[in-house]
């Protein structure tokens, strides 16, 4: 269950679970999870003989946004394996993943909200944009999940 506080938790303090063990590893650490969403389509409705002239809105399908992972080069594979699996129609490539927010205090290492990404899949990757300028960018890669479920505990 979240834990309540007046105050919004930052955005920084978070572990990534890949469902491969990585928790807490650099191979989780990811410096940007991005598209935690869910939605619900509606189908809009009215009886001909409805008594208002408005239409009534049905809840239909539910669905889950993807779920993009970004972090630092490192020269792990995991990420472009998991790839592989997913390309080669493993069914093990589909994990239930997790997203757990910390507080921002050292010493309280216990999540405050996790979010459960259910059946979660990598459907692209993207590598690192080099370039000979110099500078201080670090190489990113990027990982999209296309999840089917989403929960918040």
């Amino acid at each position: 269950m979240p834990e309540f506080r007046e105050t919004p938790y930052g955005a920084f303090n978070y572990l990534v679970n890949l469902g491969d063990g990585s928790e807490g590893t650099v191979y989780g650490g990811f410096s940007e999870v991005s598209g935690l969403n869910a939605e619900i389509t509606v189908a809009e409705y009215r009886n001909g003989n409805a008594a208002v002239s408005y239409v009534s809105k049905v809840p239909g399908i539910h669905k889950a946004g993807d779920v993009t992972l970004k972090r630092g080069v490192i020269g792990a594979q995991n990420l472009y394996d998991w790839l592989e699996l997913a390309r080669a129609g493993d069914l093990t490539a589909r994990r239930n993943v997790e997203v757990k927010l910390k507080s921002e205090s050292a010493s309280s290492q216990s999540a405050v909200v996790t979010w459960k990404l259910f059946n979660a899949m990598p459907i692209k990757w993207t590598g690192p944009t080099l370039t000979a300028k110099g500078g201080s960018d670090v190489a990113m890669e990027e990982l999209v999940l296309a999840v089917e479920y989403i929960e918040q505990s």
